[in-house]
């Protein structure tokens, strides 16, 4: 299959630009579903409403302007959107810093096919 040039030189732009992302920080970020947005690695099970050992960072590839809101949902098969705490943070270099993140009472976190949802509300595409 032919993939046009453009295509193919992007795809391999974001390829190099995650790759070299994830090399700078082994073991610290995962890849998420969306291709050009990074997270950090959670644990796999903490305590209801107790401090992440290390703040929860989301880490962007593609251009977003410094100030755009990024929040933090979580939730599984039995509650779909549990309670947070700190939940929003702003972009400033194309990351995103959640201080303090918390996941309160029946979030979803420790349960069972755990669903993690990053929203970035900005007026360009990402």
């Amino acid at each position: 299959m032919h993939v046009p040039t453009r295509v193919a030189a992007m795809t391999e732009f974001v390829d190099r630009g995650l790759c070299e992302v994830l090399g700078e920080h082994p073991g610290e970020l995962v890849r998420t579903a969306a291709p050009n947005i990074l997270c950090t690695v959670l644990p796999a099970h903490w305590r209801s409403n107790k401090t992440l050992p290390v703040a929860f960072k989301v880490v962007i590839l593609g251009e977003v302007v410094d100030g755009t809101a990024v929040t933090i949902k979580a939730g599984n098969d039995e509650n779909y959107c549990g309670e947070m705490r700190n939940s929003t943070a702003v972009i400033k270099n194309q990351i995103a810093k959640f201080n303090d993140l918390r996941f309160v009472g029946r979030s979803g976190r420790g349960e069972s096919k755990q669903l993690l949802s990053i929203s970035i509300y900005s007026n360009t595409h990402v």
